[in-house]
């Protein structure tokens, strides 16, 4: 049984009575709907962001995260239950924070932990005794105990005894109408025993899934890596094997179908035009990363990353082949793209596949529109694009109709009826193929 000394227990008690007040790092994807789902379960919430764009949307209560109710936003701004600011100096007013800043990639395939360092370290300036210290971004197993911890120890505060460090990776699919921040289950691991009880207490608190508890911070670190390196590599295997069912005249879709019938042993995964998003496409390069430290080549994690990068180059080769059996170049040939998000329903483009596939279709003489009904502008090669509308015109007028993400929105039997020719990359048109005039599919 873990032993608390009377500064956990002060803290304990004040998660427990509801009378902490609880900071969170990063208003983004992951912060926000963190934020406010502690809000909704009675503590006082201060948000931090470095963006006063974002800072004055949330003190107005305007919602700019998909998985954020707006209502609920709207409520608990309006009742100052969650007030979000620029000045971390703030952070001495709070018992509690998570953060919850980006961990990008930089031009080097190498793990950017800057968000992070200077997080801590403007937490480091204002922490106190009795604090919980909580990092959500995904990252490389150590960061919290290597990068983050050594940054908060300058405060003179010493770890699990007058302040309390854990990690606990955040879990978020934008767009999943089951799984939201408040049913998801959560692993956290601490510094310290005490670390991880305090640190569990205060999820159990907000969340209603499961809280389960690790050995350390590095345990949960690299849990957050295998289960996004796990999708990673087996897309990857779903897009080789459509690359190759191409070749010999197969339906990969209907092979998946068919395996997917087996009760016990398999999963079924799907091949697309590319990876999108800020986890799978990048998580995994932080293991490929750190691995290196210890003289070990991840040679599947690459291997899949190779194949998943060469799909939207793929998407063009099958495009250029199309048009070629109706004697058309893809020089000079209208393309309307449907779908610009990295996935179904949202609006997030980070790392689409949709981006580099408009860039191939910009090198190769495409006269291309992008439709999406959740993105009204997008940057591509330093340029802004705006989106059309979607309409017959615009759809009988096409060479080809280019299904990058399958939103439900789309309307894709007046699509099926009208197109001159259809590459549905994502198997969205399934049901509507045989309306076709000439339907392909990856």
């Amino acid at each position: 049984m873990t032993e608390y000394n009377s500064t956990a227990r002060d803290l304990l008690n004040k998660i427990e009575s509801r009378n902490a007040t609880i900071g969170v790092v990063g208003l983004g994807y992951v912060g926000l709907p963190l934020a406010v789902e502690k809000a909704k379960a009675g503590f006082k919430v201060i948000g931090f962001d470095v963006q006063q764009s974002r800072v004055d949307l949330v003190n107005n209560g305007v919602n700019y995260i998909g998985d954020v109710v707006d209502e609920e936003l709207t409520e608990i701004t309006k009742s100052k239950q969650f007030e979000a600011t620029t000045d971390y100096s703030r952070i001495k007013d709070v018992d509690a924070v998570a953060i919850c800043v980006p961990t990008p990639l930089d031009k080097y395939q190498q793990p950017d932990t800057s968000y992070v360092e200077s997080s801590g370290s403007e937490i480091a300036k204002y922490m106190h005794e009795g604090m919980l210290i909580v990092l959500e971004s995904t990252t490389y197993p150590g960061t919290t105990e290597e990068v983050l911890k050594p940054i908060l120890d300058k405060s003179g505060l010493e770890v699990g005894v007058s302040y309390f460090l854990a990690y606990s990776p955040e879990r978020v699919d934008p767009g999943n109408k089951h799984y939201n921040t408040k049913n998801t289950p959560k692993v956290v691991g601490g510094i310290t025993p005490s670390c991880t009880e305090i640190a569990s207490l205060l999820y159990k608190s907000v969340l209603e899934g499961d809280v389960h508890q690790v050995s350390s911070p590095a345990v949960a670190e690299m849990e957050k890596i295998l289960e996004n390196t796990f999708r990673h590599i087996n897309i990857a295997l779903a897009n080789e094997m459509a690359v190759l069912c191409n070749r010999m005249g197969i339906d990969v879709w209907e092979v998946i179908d068919a395996a997917a019938t087996k009760p016990y042993g398999f999963m079924a995964f799907y091949p697309g035009p590319g990876l999108g998003g800020h986890c799978i496409p990048i998580d995994p390069f932080y293991l490929t990363w750190k691995a290196r430290e210890y003289n070990y080549h991840t040679k599947l994690i690459e291997l899949a990353g190779e194949i998943n990068n060469a799909m939207p180059e793929f998407v063009i080769e099958r495009s250029m082949k199309i048009l070629n059996s109706d004697k058309k170049a893809l020089n000079g040939s209208k393309v309307v793209v449907l779908g610009v998000a990295y996935k179904r329903d949202i609006d997030d483009v980070r790392e689409s596949p949709a981006l580099e596939i408009m860039e191939l279709l910009n090198i190769n003489g495409a006269d291309w529109v992008a439709v999406d009904p959740y993105v009204n502008s997008f940057k591509l090669d330093g340029q802004i694009y705006e989106t059309v509308g979607i309409s017959e015109e615009l759809i009988q007028n096409a060479d080809l109709v280019l299904v990058t993400t399958d939103h439900s929105d789309f309307d894709y039997e007046m699509i099926a009826r009208n197109a001159k020719s259809i590459f549905d990359t994502r198997n969205a048109m399934k049901q509507y193929k045989d309306l076709a005039k000439k339907y392909h599919r990856l």
